[in-house]
């Protein structure tokens, strides 16, 4: 009977996510430190693995009348798969619903958010030096990103 109880109590907090590698809202965490839930310290959404399916289309940067802008949307487009693995700083998990950088993309959302641009820069530019989307996510956790300049980004030329 006592092992029936502890099977029972083990089962139920595996299925309420207590204890598990799982976020409240399902998506995985990676190897984090355990961060409060929703405080401004938490590891915002994001994949832990690559994608399994074809992901969405970002905005055309045509559609955008800044350099900046349109050089981000234009970076973002080439790493969907790298940015589909980042978390987004600016909580847009919690405040849009977002469930990681790539999402920031797909809609309007980095227009008006330099953090979703620096993030974004960071790790167009980690991926250019061969870093891994778990290093780079690493960096972003760290706050790397927060080292960008993004001028070399806010001209018709961009960077290449």
């Amino acid at each position: 009977m006592k092992q029936f109880l502890v099977s029972t109590a083990i089962f139920t907090l595996v299925l309420l996510g207590i204890g598990g590698a799982t976020a409240k809202n399902g998506i995985a965490r990676s190897a984090a430190p355990p961060q409060t839930e929703m405080g401004d310290d938490a590891i915002p959404s994001y994949h832990a693995h690559p994608p399994h399916e074809p992901l969405p289309a970002t905005l055309d940067p045509k559609l955008f009348d800044d350099a900046l802008t349109q050089n981000i949307y234009a970076m973002a487009a080439k790493e969907k798969a790298v940015l589909y693995q980042q978390p987004c700083y600016c909580h847009c998990d919690r405040s849009v619903g977002h469930k990681s950088l790539l999402d920031c993309y797909v809609d309007r959302h980095a227009t008006s958010c330099a953090t979703c641009k620096q993030e974004a820069a960071y790790a167009y530019e980690q991926t250019k030096k061969g870093k891994s989307p778990a290093q780079i996510r690493a960096g972003i956790i760290r706050g790397d990103w927060k080292k960008v300049d993004m001028t070399r980004y806010d001209s018709a030329t961009g960077a290449k």
